[in-house]
């Protein structure tokens, strides 16, 4: 009999869900327009402002994780509480709640990775630096490899360690992201 995931320790699940790359799949945007369309739907009238794709799924030209991540953001002034309770009906589960800051999945199952996978970003309006960072790659061929290069390396290193992966990417990312941020300025409204 399977463990239900809530009952796994951070190592079993690190087992279960290792981090892995593949080269880029045209069906990427397709699952995206899919769960926008859904989540646009099931979040209407809660205040949502934005709904993106974003991470390296989002770029053509590079290998990434199979997994679709989306950043929603909301006006502040509606907060995140019922966005919280929609989300949860649409079968995303909350991974982490900040003051500010959300994080919820979906295709995770106790048989490992369902043949859809998603990460929900829940964001305040113009907390949205994933934008910048995403369309610096989609114009910058040559940092969106060094990028690439930099993940065959943690992949290898850390596939069993999904945050020591995502943690030791944090350097590059912000680095790039002020560099997207000057090129593009403050009223940057993502490509």
């Amino acid at each position: 009999m399977r463990k239900k995931l809530s009952d796994m320790s951070l190592e079993e699940l690190w087992e279960l869900f290792p981090v892995f790359l593949t080269g880029h799949q045209e069906c990427w945007e397709e699952w995206y327009r899919e769960e926008e369309q859904m989540l646009g739907k099931a979040l209407e009238g809660a205040g949502i402002v934005r709904i993106s794709h974003i991470g390296s799924t989002a770029v053509e030209t590079i290998w990434a994780k199979p997994i679709i991540d989306i950043l929603v953001e909301v006006s502040g002034e509606n907060g995140f509480a019922e966005p919280e309770r929609r989300l949860l009906g649409c079968g995303y589960r909350c991974m982490s709640r900040g003051e500010q800051r959300f994080s919820f999945n979906k295709g995770y199952t106790e048989a490992g990775f369902a043949e859809k996978v998603f990460h929900l970003h829940l964001r305040c309006e113009g907390d949205n630096d994933e934008l910048y960072f995403r369309d610096y790659l989609r114009l910058h061929d040559d940092t969106a490899r060094e990028y690439e290069r930099l993940k065959f390396k943690l992949w290898e290193k850390y596939e069993h360690n999904r945050d020591a992966y995502t943690s030791a990417k944090t350097e590059f990312v912000s680095k790039y992201t002020e560099r997207a941020k000057r090129e593009f300025g403050p009223q940057h409204s993502a490509l």
